[in-house]
């Protein structure tokens, strides 16, 4: 009796430890964030997400800066996902046109695959291997809608490219703002201009 005893519950510690050693596809922490160029900052004003018949959510943004490309970008305003998203609407203010924007994003239905192949990336002590777990949108001048999944700044990869709408929305809004904002980079739109093609 006893030794049944013992190999039922053998057992059934293999089963329970052998069920927590599989890996799922939903260990993965998948992640939005929210990018624009370096001086041509935006406000998030709404980041709307659904996945069709599960869950439909709102995310605040706000404030978003440097940066689009480079050794810092794409980085910014960033957030965990759960479940991943269909359908992304995203609306946002633009300091240095003064406008508003919106784009209904459908995400493609192999994205989450393409981001669960694994991507190389670095640490402080080796190279390592993982899925590219965040989606990056970036957010430009003239309307601009670039989507990137990464890992880590440096191996994103491009996976979607669109042009907005503009939006609804007051611009006296974000009066006080603005002020701010051009006190910080308003030498820089005097030398630069605000470029609406080309990101």
């Amino acid at each position: 009796m006893i030794r049944k005893v013992l190999a039922i519950g053998i057992a059934a510690i293999a089963l329970l430890v052998g069920g927590c050693a599989t890996s799922t596809e939903e260990d993965t922490p998948w992640g939005i964030k929210v990018v624009a160029p370096k001086h041509y900052d935006i406000w998030g004003v709404g980041l709307f997400l659904e996945k069709t018949g599960e869950r439909n959510w709102r995310q605040p943004v706000g404030h978003v800066g440097c940066c689009w490309k480079g050794p810092r970008g794409p980085a910014g305003s960033s957030t965990g996902v759960e479940p991943f998203p269909e359908l992304i609407l995203i609306h946002w203010f633009s300091f240095a046109e003064q406008k508003y924007y919106a784009k209904l994003i459908k995400v493609p239905p192999d994205l989450q695959d393409r981001m669960r192949e694994p991507a190389s990336y670095k640490t402080q002590v080796d190279v390592r291997s993982g899925p590219r777990h965040t989606m990056a949108i970036g957010l430009a001048p003239g309307g601009t809608v670039v989507v990137w999944i990464m890992n880590q700044i440096g191996n994103e990869i491009e996976v979607m490219r669109m042009q907005a709408s503009e939006g609804y929305g007051d611009p006296s809004d974000f009066t006080e703002r603005t002020k701010g904002y051009l006190k910080r980079h308003g030498d820089y739109l005097q030398e630069h201009g605000i470029p609406t093609e080309g990101w």
